[in-house]
């Protein structure tokens, strides 16, 4: 028997145009990101990450996870990171087997020289296209979402205030 309980029109319609849109939101972030800091999305999120950490450092493996890439993207991103010298590997001082990755002065320099284009094109992208309400809602669906994803909440985010725009 097929227990599936498929889409309704107008959830798969739904569905479709969260996708389109998720792509296409992080396909313009990239496009920004790339042509005004040469950096791509993923390189900037991953400054972002280490710069709110404690010492702005944190073991690979736990950075991979909060990034929720796979230990080997994650190993090469930071590689590239650390040609730029924006970031430095460094042995974990806990365990020997591990490593750490720390937000160096520079990448700190760079993260904070492409923010404002950065916020700038998510306010233009997202927020200015919507209501006041539709942000509080916005927000509170992100966080239903996440709920269900990450109930430890072991992932990077506010939760804390889904209701303010």
């Amino acid at each position: 028997m097929d227990d599936t309980r498929w889409l309704t029109p107008a959830e798969q319609d739904v569905w479709r145009a969260f996708v389109t849109m998720l792509g296409a939101l992080g396909d313009h972030m990239d496009k920004q990101l790339q042509r005004d800091s040469g950096m791509p999305y993923t390189y900037y999120e991953i400054l972002v990450v280490l710069s709110q950490a404690p010492g702005r450092s944190l073991r690979m493996s736990e950075l991979a996870g909060l990034r929720g890439a796979s230990r080997s993207r994650l190993s090469h991103a930071v590689a590239r990171l650390e040609e730029a010298g924006w970031v430095e590997r460094r042995e974990c001082p806990t365990d020997k087997r591990g490593s750490v990755a720390a937000l160096t002065d520079k990448g700190f320099a760079a993260l904070a020289a492409a923010a404002p284009g950065h916020v700038t094109t998510v306010r233009e992208a997202l927020f200015d296209r919507l209501t006041p309400e539709q942000v509080a809602v916005l927000g509170q669906i992100s966080v239903a979402v996440l709920e269900g994803l990450d109930p430890d909440r072991t992932l990077p985010g506010c939760r804390e205030h889904p209701d303010e725009p």
